[in-house]
């Protein structure tokens, strides 16, 4: 997404006092001509033309590598690295090249929140970060503010919204350009408040410079990303960059994780903070609780208390305590930008819920008849563990769980995967899901190791199929039964070997339904 009303701007305007060229190359006035650019992008295939190219240094590539196909998509120069300038002299690509002495990546949300005028972003703008419940919380954020009339803008992992418009998401964040493309579109659409999931890698790979948010708010930290940052406490230092004046005014924070005493004990903005009954630690004191009061297959009914703003009672349409939580803390962050409890009530639907939809996370895919299923995206080891105890709770019968794991993600976690995934299932089926290039079998051995220390083999099936897990399930399970399948429910995709084929969790369980004779 972006603006579509935008003006040129030439590169020497657009650098000045955000880039540093190396010494002795050639800068934006030196290429025969006044140079104006009407973008940004970081991505070769996602040029349009009038862009300014940045070639960045990535995992397996770097981005001037490309260079070639961004000249043939319209760009009107190449900004990057060294080792970037020497690739795009290499393959002599006829494009203006400028030589930062820095890593474009450290400077190109200023220049995309220059080009696309972000700083005109006049709507209350809101930040999550966290392990898991990011996406929740942004969609209870968005879900609330939609009730009360106001036209939203949401970047999370499952999508990116505004009004009424929505794309599908790759990325929890976006990198930098696509961040600002899509803020400067939000203005363009009169948005009154924007909505953006905020992840570790965001926050290290500089997606969100630039962007400073009204409330900022952090949900948990788990076992996650250790491949990328290699222990908790680093991982836990670059979600704590968010919680600074650089990003942010203010803050909630929930306690129901030890990482959140941390977080807010280390916060260089005034926090608020949040935590939900039977989960905080004893002896911890939260300044808003959440508590549950009825959890049913259909919705999750709880309080909010804040001793000096009151109380609300309200309801989600989904299960779970940790939804609850979520959505709890969706209304304390409200609340610290300026909205009361009041006004907050007065959004809910007749029946007291707040009516958010939210994609792959404990999606009742089943019907009136047969046994109970449901998908969801959780994909570590405390995410497992929170959707079977919420699963639990609703279920009079066994619990059937379906796990795969990512290749080429963090291996680290998939023993705890294993482990979480036995501990609160009856019988857990081990399968596969994005393989990528890694070998599947040594993905399912892990998991099932992992699954091993805890229960015994005949409560461990392996199904490498997942078209074949399903119907597994379904054959294993009765009237009261509920099955769980955790991994794939927010994607429409399996990568296996690098190639990614169409795969629906959803419809894939639908069908194995119908073909044992249920209603889905």
């Amino acid at each position: 997404m972006r603006p579509q009303q935008r003006v040129s701007l030439p590169l020497t305007e657009l650098l000045s006092e955000i880039v540093t060229l190396v010494p002795g190359e050639p800068g934006p006035d030196d290429h025969g001509g006044e140079i104006s650019a009407r973008g940004v992008s970081m991505s070769a295939a996602e040029v349009e033309p009038g862009d300014l190219f940045l070639g960045v240094p990535g995992a397996r590539f770097h981005g001037a590598a490309f260079a070639d196909q961004a000249r043939e998509r319209g760009a009107v120069a190449i900004l990057t690295d060294a080792a970037g300038a020497a690739l795009v002299r290499e393959k002599n690509v006829d494009l203006p090249l400028l030589v930062s002495a820095e890593n474009p990546r450290s400077f190109a949300g200023k220049l995309a929140g220059r080009v696309y005028g972000t700083a005109d972003l006049h709507a209350l703008t809101l930040g999550i970060t966290g392990t898991n419940g990011k996406t929740s919380t942004a969609h209870f954020l968005d879900a609330i503010m939609r009730q009360l009339g106001l036209i939203t803008g949401l970047s999370s992992t499952a999508e990116r919204r505004i009004g009424d418009q929505a794309v599908i998401s790759h990325l929890t964040t976006p990198e930098a350009p696509e961040v600002h493309a899509l803020l400067g579109t939000m203005i363009e659409a009169g948005v009154d408040a924007a909505i953006i999931e905020v992840s570790a890698h965001a926050l290290t790979r500089h997606r969100i410079d630039g962007v400073h948010f009204d409330v900022v708010g952090f949900t948990n930290l788990s076992h996650d990303h250790l491949d990328d940052y290699g222990t908790m406490d680093n991982y836990l230092a670059a979600k704590q960059e968010l919680f600074t004046p650089e990003y942010a005014r203010r803050a909630v924070v929930c306690l129901d994780t030890p990482a959140g005493l941390a977080v807010r004990d280390g916060a260089r903005i005034p926090v608020t903070t949040i935590g939900t009954t039977g989960v905080l630690a004893p002896g911890i004191v939260a300044d808003w609780m959440v508590t549950i009061e009825n959890e049913n297959p259909r919705f999750t009914e709880f309080r909010v208390d804040h001793p000096a703003l009151g109380a609300l009672r309200t309801r989600i349409p989904l299960i779970g305590a940790h939804m609850a939580s979520n959505a709890g803390l969706a209304i304390a962050m409200l609340a610290e930008a300026g909205l009361s409890l009041a006004t907050i009530g007065s959004a809910l639907a007749a029946d007291g819920q707040i009516n958010a939809q939210l994609p792959g996370r404990l999606v009742r895919v089943s019907g009136e008849s047969g046994p109970t299923v449901f998908v969801d995206s959780g994909h570590t080891p405390d995410a497992i563990e929170k959707s079977l105890h919420a699963v639990r709770q609703v279920t009079a019968g066994k619990v059937i769980m379906i796990a795969g794991a990512d290749g080429d993600r963090d291996a680290s976690k998939r023993g705890d995967m294993g482990a979480a995934a036995a501990d609160g299932s009856d019988l857990l089926i081990i399968t596969d899901h994005h393989s990528r290039k890694e070998n599947p079998g040594e993905i399912r051995a892990a998991l099932i190791a992992g699954a091993r220390t805890r229960v015994t083999a005949d409560r461990i099936l392996e199904v490498p199929n997942p078209e074949k897990a399903i119907r597994a399930a379904v054959e294993r399970a009765g009237a009261t039964d509920t099955i769980l399948w955790c991994g794939l429910a927010s994607q429409d995709y399996r990568d296996v070997d690098g190639v990614e084929r169409p795969f629906d969790v959803a419809e894939e369980a639908r069908q194995a339904l119908r073909e044992h004779g249920y209603g889905a």
